[in-house]
């Protein structure tokens, strides 16, 4: 278990802000048979649409395919956020499945009270359920819940999982992630229709104007009715399959039946209750513990000093002076050697020597001194970026 902590240091990071910047940017345009014939209308008409759309209630079925390049590693992470005095349930561990691979779910929502998302694995289910004050969850595989109260104003992730809630999941939660890195740098037009889902929907189509980023283009396929986003896809320069397609099968913008957003605890299952060990005072750091914690944040000046941002839009970087040589990533679990050299290239300049680890998006220079520079840009501009000293 201990092995298994300390190997997701290295992985869990990577994946997770894969797929957060993935939301900047992406695809090459779908196949014009077939599609509606809608009237004609403007970029600007259609982000207005996107921003005047008020949907309340829907129900329906979307897929979500995700692909960052990244070795599969589902497997080499088992119990996380789990195991020990934890919940298969948890969502805070569940969710984080979404960051790779294809899956499809069933949502429902009735107004920011009600909501109820659902994670189909074969004959296996994992249900996420908001219902005024309480947040449950349920994974029939293991026939566990989980349930904590929701805090005020709560969406249908409850308040202990504001990271994976930072990954969208739903084509509208995507699009409009999108649509705040739009200005000066970027390119938005309209290109032709679609159907999705089996409703007319204009095509809004994203893409950087500068040089060196990461990034291909965004398609958002919006519902020519009520400007919902119906479909998000997110390509990479790299070519190959999309980095995140997400989008409606079936869809519905009528209210959900109310039996939708109830739950009742199966009988035997195992329930959790979130916050317990908070409630309860938990139970205290070891001191050897709290001391590494505060060292850490000495040595990173609580993570917000010394980091700047090189450039703009598109092709910005973040740097990041920890004050320390880098770690060695051979001192990494061996099991988990080869993951972490098949991300890493090992690469040199004026600023000296580093490794930059990559996935389709989002590539990251570590320099053998301790510097960081990140970005949803190339390689070749990361490396400039830190031979630049700046």
């Amino acid at each position: 278990m201990a092995e298994t902590r300390k190997a997701s240091r290295f992985i869990v990071p990577v994946a997770v802000a894969g797929v957060a910047a993935a939301t900047i940017g992406l695809v090459p345009a779908l196949a014009a048979s077939g599609d509606p014939d809608l009237p004609k209308i403007t970029a600007q008409q259609l982000i207005e649409k996107i921003a005047a759309s008020d949907t309340q209630t829907l129900s329906g079925t979307f897929k979500i395919s995700t692909d960052l390049g990244l070795p599969a590693f589902g497997n080499l992470m088992p119990g996380l956020g789990g195991g020990e005095g934890g919940s298969s349930a948890d969502p805070s561990a569940k969710l984080t499945e979404l960051v790779s691979g294809t899956h499809t779910l069933r949502v429902a929502a009735d107004g920011p009270e009600r909501q109820r998302l659902t994670l189909l694995d074969g004959s296996d289910e994992y249900s996420l359920i908001h219902n005024g004050d309480d947040v449950w969850a349920y994974d029939s595989k293991s026939d566990e819940v989980f349930h904590e109260k929701a805090p005020e104003g709560a969406g249908a992730t409850g308040k202990d999982v504001p990271k994976e809630k930072d990954v969208p999941t739903t084509p509208k939660e995507l699009a409009d992630e999108v649509l705040k890195a739009a200005g000066d740098t970027t390119s938005i037009t309209v290109d032709g229709t679609a159907k999705v889902a089996g409703r007319d929907a204009y095509q809004l189509v994203i893409k950087p104007k500068q040089a060196g980023s990461t990034v291909a283009s965004v398609k958002i396929a919006v519902d020519a009715a009520n400007g919902t986003p119906l479909k998000f896809t997110l390509a990479s320069v790299e070519g190959g399959k999309p980095v995140v397609d997400a989008g409606f099968t079936k869809v519905d913008f009528g209210r959900p039946a109310a039996s939708e957003f109830t739950f009742e605890v199966p009988a035997g299952a195992k329930v959790t209750e979130g916050g317990a060990e908070k409630a309860a005072g938990g139970e205290k750091l070891p001191e050897e513990f709290e001391k590494g914690l505060g060292d850490l944040e000495k040595g990173f000046g609580g993570l917000g000093e010394g980091m700047n941002v090189i450039g703009e839009g598109w092709t910005a970087i973040a740097k990041l002076d920890t004050g320390a040589p880098a770690p060695k990533t051979d001192e990494a679990p061996k099991e988990f050697q080869g993951l972490l050299d098949s991300l890493g290239d090992k690469v040199t300049g004026k600023f000296g020597s580093g490794t930059v680890f990559k996935t389709k998006l989002v590539n990251a220079l570590l320099t053998d001194d301790g510097k960081v520079y990140v970005g949803a840009v190339t390689k070749d501009a990361l490396v400039d970026a830190a031979n630049a000293g700046r």
